[in-house]
């Protein structure tokens, strides 16, 4: 419709647009709905002028109707490498192969967008830039599937009935990137892996189109080159359970303006099992020609593309009896012990790998595959969780005390090992480097039985040797119960291990596998402790606020006592408040700290409130400041002023070598311990923030004081803002599982004090102590707590002097 950028002209179906181009990254793909899908992309050669940021180009140009056609010039402004800014003057030409709504012939042909910007200077000059061509290949509501069908196509031997209907076709196919690999004995002449990208899907007839695209890398590059992308189209065989794909050229828009797509003689076809087995993972097998030469190369799925929950896909064990027979059912079972589902999140780990004598080599990770009958994903999602953002409930699977049943589960597994870079493989276990992947991991398939009411795994492994499979292996994992009342988390432990005997070329020592058993209630747990910790904290917070106000507001009653007041404390307070700030600012700018994948229901509340926690936080520093400017004023401006710097130069004098002496302590630690320095720096800061009335109390000491000085407010309320996390530390190392979800503790945090069983017994009772000090102090003089000479020395002090003049 015309507007402030759409303008009629006198001419007929040509309209005058304004517009604005920006270049945000060399490749975008997204997806506006689950079967309305669109694939835009841009390709430039290399020396295209690159800067940080985004690149707006603001131009004014026509449009026509007729043609379907749209031509603009404009400029953007560019900085050289000398720093100069220049204006890049270009020509944008874009062609619209037909039209969205009124063409009901849309073909692979007329459907693709196509366009370049191009530079109008001249090659030599430094504005000149080369063409870059853009492409995008949007959903047409009529297009018309004309390339492909199932004639040509040799269709292979069908395993089964997969029972794919019309009404879920475009649901498992439209949504998933398909990842195959090419026969790798192809002289590399071909790339690695090629890539089926859809962008368009029709239920009624099968069919579906895609972005065919070649590269060598197994992961999704964010590249789109004209010579190794082609468009294509996708047709259904029901009676090989095959998807029969023609793909054709994409072609150079600077040298084929209206005519984005050229030959279409590549053909895929990819043939889907139904049956999986321990040594059948279900791939995706296929082939890949040209009809100008009948020589086919064969493809295999990669990764986890062919992992499609069809209605007819099904798994065989073959292996049940010898994994019954492979270790025995516990018979020390408790009563009340309640060990994971075989349905649920907690089947599914991560585990370190550890080689015979004990030392880890790797990483891995063990999830189900099929758990009876039923495949393991597809009943068990797994959400990504922004770390300030909102997140629906679907993520969690309500924990519930699973259904004792006698009857052992069937259950398949896909173990995957992942060894360090800086492994070496010995003797021992060297075979085990045969069956690694491109990625360099050892995979091994095993299938067996879960026994519900012990959390034992008995399961038989195969692994791949290339042109042959191992299934001499043994794998065994044993759970921890889901309601352990310990403290500490529970550990997941198995074996891998090879039955073969160890002359055999096969052979490989045990391997033990271990994994911190991390079950969806313990998530819940974990949830409902940092949403208490972050309350705790905020209390705090506040609370601190409240105190240091009653302080001030004690001393502007009472004037006199803000000389008594130690500035060595309120210096170690006011640090206590600020190096959090400090530590966590970008907490205060909503910084995006990443995603984590993890099974949460927060809802951002828990970042929310961290930013509420800095705030406070920030109040509460200000308000320290305030009161040490006050306590400085009058230390400064008052009658006597020598006595009270006098006073606070010996309580300095003593309070900075006992720090010295225990940073030198932290510093020792550290060096037999080998902890991190950094750590230990940062335990040793709370500490003396626990102690943050020693300066005040060797202040009262000097200056033999009886004022008031500390309101009992202050110091009360500011000692058991030190004393409760300790509690809380006792209380959370027998009622919460160590092992926490994000790992960090928002509340008596490991990392800001000194926490143990001895530390939560000493520190609270040297706080009370030293409270319990100053109170005594407040009534009885400063120097209550000295020798008796040196309280007859305050007395002495005391006695008013006569004037004999």
């Amino acid at each position: 419709m015309p507007g402030r950028s759409f303008y009629q002209t006198n001419v007929n179906g040509v309209y005058k647009i304004e517009a604005v181009l920006y270049f945000r990254s060399h490749y975008r793909y997204y997806r506006e709905a689950r079967t309305n899908n669109s694939y835009d992309g841009l390709y430039r050669h290399q020396s295209t002028p690159r800067g940080p940021g985004t690149i707006r180009f603001s131009l004014d140009g026509f449009w026509s109707d007729i043609s379907r056609k749209l031509c603009m010039v404009g400029s953007t402004s560019w900085q050289v490498d000398s720093g100069r800014s220049v204006n890049l003057d270009a020509v944008l030409k874009l062609n619209y192969g037909s039209d969205h709504h009124h063409n009901y012939n849309q073909t692979i042909y007329n459907s693709v967008i196509s366009g370049s910007l191009e530079s109008v200077s001249s090659v030599n000059d430094v504005t000149y830039f080369d063409p870059v061509l853009i492409f995008s290949f949007p959903d047409f509501s009529y297009y018309t599937y004309s390339l492909v069908s199932n004639d040509g196509f040799y269709g292979g031997l069908k395993d089964g009935f997969l029972g794919l209907e019309r009404r879920s076709f475009c649901r498992l196919l439209s949504w998933r990137t398909t990842i195959m690999e090419l026969e790798s004995a192809v002289n590399g002449s071909l790339p690695r892996f090629v890539y089926l990208n859809p962008i368009q899907c029709s239920t009624d007839k099968k069919k579906l189109r895609y972005i065919v695209k070649f590269q060598n890398m197994s992961y999704v590059y964010e590249d789109f080159r004209i010579d190794s992308t082609f468009v294509g189209e996708a047709s259904w065989d029901d009676d090989h359970n095959q998807l029969n794909v023609v793909a054709c050229r994409i072609l150079s828009p600077v040298n084929h303006l209206g005519h984005a797509v050229g030959d279409c003689t590549m053909r895929l076809s990819l043939r889907y099992t139904s049956i999986w087995t321990i040594r059948d993972d279900a791939k995706i097998v296929g082939q890949i020609w040209t009809i100008d030469d009948s020589k086919k190369i064969n493809l295999t799925s990669y990764g986890g593309s062919s992992v499609i929950d069809f209605p007819g896909l099904r798994y065989e064990y073959t292996e049940l009896d010898k994994s019954k027979r492979s270790c025995l059912a516990k018979k020390n079972v408790k009563k009340g012990e309640i060990y994971p589902d075989g349905h649920s999140y907690d089947m599914k780990f991560d585990m370190s790998v550890k080689n015979s004598k004990g030392e880890q080599f790797a990483w891995g990770y063990a999830i189900p595959l099929f758990v009876g009958n039923e495949l393991y994903e597809m009943n068990n999602r797994i959400i990504a969780v922004n770390s300030v953002g909102p997140v629906s409930d679907t993520g969690f699977t309500v924990i519930s005390e699973p259904e004792r049943s006698a009857v052992p589960l069937n259950i398949s597994y896909k173990v995957s090992i992942n060894p360090f870079p800086q492994t070496k493989f010995s003797n021992s276990f060297s075979t085990l480097n045969l069956s690694r992947n491109i990625q360099g991991q050892i995979e091994i398939n095993a299938e067996g039985v879960y026994r519900s009411e012990t959390g034992q795994l008995c399961m038989v492994g195969c692994r791949n040797l290339h042109n042959s499979t191992d299934c001499e292996i043994l794998v065994n994992f044993d759970f921890s119960p889901l309601n352990k009342k310990r403290g500490n988390f529970s550990l997941t432990k198995g074996t891998i291990r090879s039955t073969r005997t160890k002359k055999d070329p096969l052979f490989f020592d045990n391997l033990s596998l271990t994994s911190a058993a991390f079950s969806t209630n313990v998530a819940k747990q974990s949830i409902w402790r940092m949403d208490s910790e972050i309350a705790m904290v905020l209390i705090s917070n506040m609370l601190s606020c409240v105190f240091i106000a009653l302080q001030i507001f004690h001393g502007k009653r009472n004037p006199e006592t803000f000389a008594c007041i130690s500035l060595v404390m309120l210096v170690i307070l006011s640090l206590g408040h600020m190096i959090p700030l400090v530590l966590n600012f970008e907490v205060l700018l909503l910084r995006n700290r990443g995603k984590q994948a993890l099974m949460l229901n927060t809802g951002g509340w828990i970042e929310a409130n961290e930013v509420t926690i800095r705030v406070v936080t920030m109040v509460a520093f200000l308000l320290q400041i305030r009161l040490l400017q006050l306590v400085w004023t009058s230390k400064t401006s008052e009658g006597n002023e020598n006595r009270s710097w006098v006073g606070e130069k010996k309580a300095a004098f003593v309070s900075f070598p006992l720090y010295i002496l225990g940073g030198l302590g932290a510093l020792l630690l550290n060096w037999m311990r080998k902890y991190s320095l950094w750590g230990n720096l940062w335990s040793y800061g709370g500490l003396v923030l626990d102690g943050f009335l020693v300066p005040q109390i060797l202040l009262n000491i000097f200056r033999g004081s009886a004022e008031k000085a500390l309101s009992h407010s202050f110091y009360i309320g500011t000692s058991a803002i030190r004393v409760v996390p300790h509690a809380y530390d006792q209380y959370r190392a027998h009622n919460y599982p160590t092992f926490h979800v994000n790992g960090t503790y928002y509340y008596a945090d490991h990392n800001a004090d000194f926490y143990s069983t001895a530390w939560d017994v000493v520190i609270p009772l040297g706080v009370i102590a030293l409270a319990v000090i100053i109170f005594l102090q407040q009534r009885r003089g400063g120097r209550w707590i000295v020798p008796q000479r040196f309280r007859e020395l305050e007395l002495y002090e005391k006695v008013p002097t006569v004037n004999n003049e």
